[in-house]
């Protein structure tokens, strides 16, 4: 499974580009992806079952007169069949400019290290049983997974690279019923190489422990601390600002605001290839990936295209185009991102506090472009004096993101990776707060 797999032994994605060509495309490109992963499951604190699951697809995407036609297909494939589906589906586009990538770099280190499944359950085991031996009476569910990923771009113009991805993942919940007080707290971790059983469980022991008493949430508008598990909803909508297709559309309220603050001095966002679990080499155009500081201390530097969105702001492809899925065009998008944490540990940011609430999870998705949020708490704290006080419930917040993202009082030391998102902790000040005492 790994990338010589796609480099030397499997000639489809040349024999493909080949018919493209002699049937009439005057270009093609093959985008191929290959994933194995063994996923073990926990159930009501014991393990329920070890799973492997591989997957295989098949991208062709070619040029006839100009007009692009796509065509996917999913293990077997008949190459005459794909090209034949992608030229029909060709006569229903109109011309666009073809923009494909030449060679750079024909392969890469693999990323990450492959884990044997006996270490995933023995980590498994390891994190229930120090919750359990905390809290006897929890229920836990937890997954643990090993994914190895080959990803493979080869096109007529004599691009050919390939990498292959290796992550590791887990999440977990613990459930505790008391009489009709149901309590879920869940996290989880993605990392290249080893994941960290222990500061998993004391990251949810440490929940459990705030959570023992119900208390009533404050109201009004108060400081607000997000966890970094919770900062990523802030997050979202930033990354669609800095969209460069946003910024062609003029949906993005930065689109006229290069070089001018934009947020809080005290925040720097960026995204780097070689950083963590998302780390990427190349984008599904084929484009070496590159550092990019999007905002220096609050000021706006820089937004992200793909080729077409590049070149039509006059900038240039930034690395960034992807697919959102195999059957899709590549469009811009982020790898990862990354916000530059403070120096303050969490337990620094609550002490700040005179009266406010921490937000750990929320249900439903957060704001879109335009910032605007109203999320109700799944798992929140109230905190009085520097201390955690107990859990609230029934609770809601809402805002504009931008604006919080102006009134951010402190960053804390504690970044980690939600998603592909890698954040701290945070205070925004003058939050609006709505709550029901029980």
């Amino acid at each position: 499974m790994g990338s010589e797999n796609l480099s030397q032994e499997d000639t489809l994605a040349e024999h493909l580009l080949e018919l493209a060509i002699k049937s009439g495309a005057e270009a093609a490109e093959v985008y191929q992806s290959r994933s194995l992963s063994r996923p073990v499951f926990f159930e009501a604190n014991r393990l329920k079952q070890l799973e492997t699951n591989q997957s295989e697809g098949t991208a062709l995407r070619l040029w006839r007169n100009g007009c692009p036609g796509l065509t996917v297909a999913y293990g077997y494939v008949q190459a005459q069949v794909m090209v034949e589906r992608a030229l029909a589906l060709s006569q229903l586009n109109q011309p666009e400019p073809v923009e494909l990538g030449s060679n750079f770099q024909p392969s890469y280190p693999d990323l990450g290290e492959n884990v044997p499944i006996e270490v995933l359950v023995n980590w498994g085991k390891e994190a229930i049983a120090l919750i359990r031996d905390a809290y006897p009476e929890v229920v836990c569910n937890s997954d643990w997974e090993c994914d190895v990923e080959t990803t493979r771009l080869v096109n007529t113009k004599g691009l050919d690279c390939h990498y292959t991805d290796t992550t590791l993942s887990c999440y977990m919940s613990a459930e505790w019923v008391r009489g009709d007080d149901f309590l879920s707290v869940s996290d989880g971790q993605t990392q290249r190489g080893e994941l960290q059983p222990e500061k998993l469980a004391n990251q949810i022991l440490q929940r459990l422990i705030w959570a023992r008493e119900n208390v009533p949430p404050p109201t009004g508008r108060i400081p607000v601390l997000f966890t970094s598990k919770a900062a990523d909803m802030l997050w979202g909508t930033v990354q669609a600002a800095l969209n460069g297709k946003r910024v062609l559309e003029v949906a993005s309220p930065w689109a006229e605001r290069l070089g001018k603050p934009v947020i809080a001095s005290s925040l720097t966002l960026y995204q780097d290839p070689e950083a963590g679990p998302y780390s990427c080499p190349f984008d599904d155009e084929g484009t070496p990936t590159q550092s990019l500081v999007f905002i220096q201390n609050g000021i706006l530097q820089h937004f992200y295209g793909d080729r077409t969105t590049g070149n039509q702001l006059g900038i240039g492809t930034t690395g960034n185009g992807f697919r959102p899925g195999l059957g899709s065009y590549p469009t811009p998008g982020l790898f990862n991102f990354l916000i530059q944490p403070g120096s303050a540990s969490l337990q620094d940011l609550i002490q700040q506090m005179d009266d406010g609430l921490i937000v750990d999870q929320m249900l439903g998705s957060g704001s879109g472009i335009s910032g605007d949020f109203s999320i109700n708490i799944d798992l929140g704290y109230r905190v009085q004096n520097g201390q955690v006080i107990g859990r609230v419930k029934d609770t809601m917040v809402a805002g504009n993101v931008y604006t919080a993202l102006k009134q951010v009082v402190t960053l804390g030391s504690d970044a980690d990776w939600n998603g592909s998102c890698y954040t701290p902790s945070l205070i925004v000040e003058g939050l609006s707060t709505t709550g029901r005492s029980n």
